[in-house]
């Protein structure tokens, strides 16, 4: 694929994930914003578009077997290692985070107000990303499936039933309240550095909170620019036949 600056930036990430490191260190949103050009992408975080293609175009010339294996992989595996993968990480993660967060609160919270801002913006992401992942597995992942199994057996789909597009829409809407949510918690934490007064748990905290986001950029980046995507073209082509 040859890079433009037109590209999407969802579309660069899905040809090789390692690209996705480059748009996380110039804070470009290559997941819910996937669907931006390359310049309007790197235009909104405020960086020259020609020096993002310039570090893309050269871990492009790195090989990412990861992401051909993804792209070959059927919508109902990825359904399964996503709920296996990233929903199992963003369930045993949380209490840690919580227990961290509550305990920098109490110990650092006179001299570092922001906190208890960090702290309640996360524990509004816990309790959303639970119900998400929820509606996913119990939802949008067995229509997901249900597709798979009407392709296989030779199946077409009427025109007029439910579209898959309904949950898939709700989603996305939800991956984009995440995404800023995250953007807000970055700039709290000076995107995650740590004070000079901090200590051990001070930076664990940090390090795990910001492994959360960038494991949440991976997994609404797999969700939104590739099992939604072909979720909605295969329901396309079930319909035509």
């Amino acid at each position: 694929m040859d890079i433009q600056l037109n590209t999407p930036v969802g579309e660069v990430v899905r040809l090789n994930f390692k690209t996705a490191k480059i748009f996380e260190q110039h804070r470009i949103d290559f997941c819910c914003g996937g669907h931006q050009s390359l310049v309007q992408a790197s235009e909104k975080a405020q960086v020259d578009p020609e020096k993002v293609l310039a570090e893309i175009s050269a871990v492009l010339t790195q090989n990412d077997p990861d992401a051909a294996w993804f792209e070959r992989m059927p919508l109902d595996k990825l359904c399964d290692y996503i709920v296996e993968r990233h929903h199992s990480y963003v369930r045993d993660t949380i209490p840690f985070l919580q227990a961290k967060l509550q305990k920098l609160c109490e110990v650092h919270g006179d001299n570092h107000p922001e906190l208890f801002d960090v702290r309640e913006l996360f524990e509004q992401a816990a309790g959303n990303l639970t119900m998400h992942m929820q509606k996913e597995e119990l939802v949008l992942f067995p229509f997901v499936k249900n597709l798979v199994r009407i392709k296989t057996d030779g199946k077409k789909i009427a025109p007029n039933e439910v579209s898959v597009l309904e949950p898939i829409h709700q989603m996305e809407a939800e991956h984009q309240a995440e995404g800023e949510r995250f953007e807000i918690i970055a700039k709290f934490t000076g995107n995650y550095t740590v004070p000079s007064d901090g200590c051990n748990t001070y930076r664990v905290g940090y390090q795990t909170l910001q492994e959360f986001e960038q494991d949440l950029h991976r997994h609404i980046h797999l969700e939104n620019n590739l099992l939604f995507k072909k979720a909605a073209q295969l329901e396309k082509e079930l319909k035509k036949l």
